[in-house]
């Protein structure tokens, strides 16, 4: 059964909430988490102020929703290359696409500022966890142990942070002492 179609004030709804979260994650990027307000993403996203606590409860909420709609789909992205592949397969697929993430891009930004936030925002760092949890999941399928898909993550997590100050850095650097952790030590 196909889905009902929105009455034209939902999807004028839906559509001021996605210029919102739009703008909220790209002033996280910019100006860090803790410097966005409530005006400067109502200016971007081209909406009153008041539709922002219109549409969220608070700016919080907000920044919650922007960052979790910026990195869910990196992480769901992911996880197609993790399902049946072989612990190699997986390394492989996970450090290609790697390079992308230059820690100064968006969503480097974003992720690095919601690490942040979650350490300080117990419900944030739940809702982030749910999100680590499918990825870690995946990687624990493909690498019979949680601990070796906790360090792999780690260290995903920690060449995103170190290209921010050392952009010659690439991931196939990463591979061969990756390969050395799976089970079975894979050179």
């Amino acid at each position: 059964m196909p889905p009902t179609p929105l009455s034209p004030s939902a999807e004028k709804g839906l559509a001021a909430r996605r210029k919102l979260t739009s703008a909220a994650a790209a002033l996280i990027g910019e100006l860090g988490w803790t410097a966005v307000s409530t005006r400067q993403i109502a200016e971007r996203a081209g909406v009153r102020p008041g539709i922002v606590h219109y549409h969220f409860p608070s700016i919080k909420a907000l920044l919650a929703e922007a960052a979790l709609a910026t990195i869910e789909p990196i992480v769901a992205a992911a996880l197609p290359a993790l399902t049946d592949a072989t612990p190699t397969e997986a390394l492989d697929a996970l450090v290609q696409g790697l390079d992308a993430y230059r820690g100064t891009d968006p969503a480097s930004l974003v992720f690095t500022e919601m690490y942040l936030a979650a350490a300080r925002d117990p419900e944030l760092r739940e809702r982030m966890a749910g999100v680590m949890h499918r990825f870690k999941a995946a990687l624990t399928g493909c690498f019979g142990d949680e601990a070796t898909a906790t360090v792999v993550m780690a260290v995903l997590d920690g060449f995103v942070l170190q290209r921010t100050m050392d952009p010659s850095l690439r991931a196939a650097s990463l591979v061969p002492v990756l390969r050395r952790i799976l089970p079975g030590g894979v050179s």
